[in-house]
């Protein structure tokens, strides 16, 4: 139990020790920092460049980290992106030998008490010139002076949205020194492509890449080269959403234009719904206009909609000249021989297009054709026997006329029975003349009634023949949609 108790008093006594002595080494630490910064910024200016011969060049080193991407405005083509800029430089009066301050290697101080290179952003499309950040930089023995700052800046991106929603994007941070030249500073990449370590995913945007080139370029206001470094970030699009709320309804109301053709011609909503659907597309077609910049390059998603909407127009144009074919009436001319070959005969069959009224056969509408064949033929035989009777009758009237005619020449006798059978004989002339008018009558209204039901068949084999030929057209039109994509 003693060694127990002296063992811990022992460990305890050493923990003591030992937090005494960092302590003190940290104030001495503190101490102969303070006494540093004293010494180092006596006689230092931040106003000019750090470097003992003024012919020299100053390096920069350059590091770009990307965050996080916060917005990519399409419409205006500015890109906001979430940076961490760091950079990195030797300053020749800001040296000291680490032995005389206790091995202390570096210190942190505020950014605004040491030169900094006047690197900013060339293609900036904010309007906040603001100053850096002012965060601390850290200051090691030898004079380097890293510097790590946060940024957001907001830069101008050329958007080509001609495959939009399946679009990819490359927007440009060119970063370069705004005064110095390239005789003065120079900067120099820290890595061939920005940092993505740190990325936090978007649920817009992937990233496919960060690369980084140099670039020395002589404007032509001065004839000094100025470097800068042009980061390139290669954005895929995540086309999902668009997917769900603007290309698959397009679809599904582009299937709905064929099929104003099978609709019947007497309901009355064949137009109703070829102008209900262009416009659904209109407004789908605003929604894409209020996204995209106004360019030239029309995205594919647009080409889509004004295609799907031509089709539109043509099949309600179509339709409309469909329904004055169903609703030609007596008064209209007889089916021509070559639509009536090739329409009535060959493409009714190959559409499946029955009578007006049918859709299939079936034994009980047969049976129904054929008891109203067999009435007809009653009816017309009847019709024919009343006929021959008649002229029978005529010809019975006839004769005895002519037996009458002798009679009264041989015998000059005149009586009433003579008078009964011209009367009669005359009723049953004005009769057959009453007949023949009814029968002509019906013969045209039938002949009337068949002209029509033929322009009617016409209409609807016209009908399928465009549904069919829409369908295909709108198939075509999402694989090509899909295909390009």
């Amino acid at each position: 139990m003693k060694r127990n108790s002296l063992s811990s008093f022992s460990v305890s006594l050493w923990l003591l020790l030992t937090a005494v002595m960092l302590q003190a080494v940290e104030s001495a630490k503190g101490k102969y920092a303070h006494m540093l910064f004293n010494e180092l910024f006596e006689d230092y200016s931040n106003a000019l460049r750090p470097v003992e011969d003024t012919d020299k060049v100053l390096n920069v080193t350059l590091q770009i980290t990307l965050s996080q991407i916060k917005d990519m405005d399409e419409r205006n083509q500015i890109l906001s992106a979430y940076l961490w800029i760091r950079q990195s430089w030797y300053d020749a009066y800001l040296k000291w030998d680490k032995d005389k301050y206790d091995g202390l290697d570096s210190i942190r101080i505020p950014s605004n008490l040491v030169w900094r290179p006047d690197i900013v952003l060339y293609n900036k499309a904010d309007d906040d010139f603001s100053e850096p950040v002012n965060t601390n930089v850290v200051l090691r023995y030898d004079g380097k002076i890293t510097w790590d700052a946060p940024a957001i800046t907001k830069s101008s991106c050329v958007v080509d949205v001609s495959y939009f929603p399946f679009d990819s994007q490359q927007c440009n941070l060119t970063f370069g020194s705004w005064t110095y030249n390239g005789n003065q500073v120079d900067i120099i990449n820290s890595l061939d492509s920005g940092d993505l370590s740190d990325f936090v995913e978007d649920v817009e945007w992937e990233i496919h890449g960060m690369p980084a080139v140099k670039n020395v370029i002589t404007y032509g206001c001065c004839s000094e080269p100025y470097p800068d470094v042009t980061f390139t970030l290669i954005l895929k699009r995540k086309s999902s959403f668009y997917i769900f709320n603007l290309l698959l309804p397009c679809i599904l109301i582009s299937f709905l234009a064929p099929l104003g053709f099978y609709l019947p011609a007497d309901s009355g909503e064949k137009v109703s719904l070829g102008v209900t659907v262009l416009l659904a597309l209109t407004v789908f077609q605003l929604m894409v206009a209020e996204i995209m910049p106004p360019s030239e390059n029309v995205p594919l998603i647009g080409k889509y909609y004004i295609a799907t909407m031509t089709m539109i127009t043509a099949s309600t144009a179509l339709t409309i000249i469909i329904m004055n074919l169903h609703h030609c009436g007596s008064e209209a001319k007889p089916v021509p021989q070559w639509a009536r070959v090739v329409i009535l005969d060959y493409m009714s069959k190959i559409f499946f297009v029955y009578d007006v009224g049918e859709n299939c056969t079936s034994p009980k509408r047969e049976k129904e054709e054929e008891h109203k064949l067999e009435g007809g033929d009653g009816c017309q035989r009847r019709h024919k026997e009343v006929r021959s009777h008649i002229s029978n009758r005529n010809d019975d009237c006839d004769l005895k006329e002519k037996l009458n005619g002798s009679l009264n020449k041989s015998y000059g006798v005149h009586g009433e029975s003579v008078r009964e059978t011209v009367n009669c004989c005359s009723c049953y002339k004005i009769l057959i003349k009453n007949i023949e008018y009814i029968a002509n009558c019906v013969r045209d209204h039938k002949a009337n009634r068949a002209k029509g039901i033929e322009w009617k068949k016409v209409a609807k084999v016209m009908d399928r023949f465009f549904m069919w030929i829409f369908f295909i057209m709108v198939f075509f039109m999402s694989v090509l949609i899909i295909g390009k994509a």
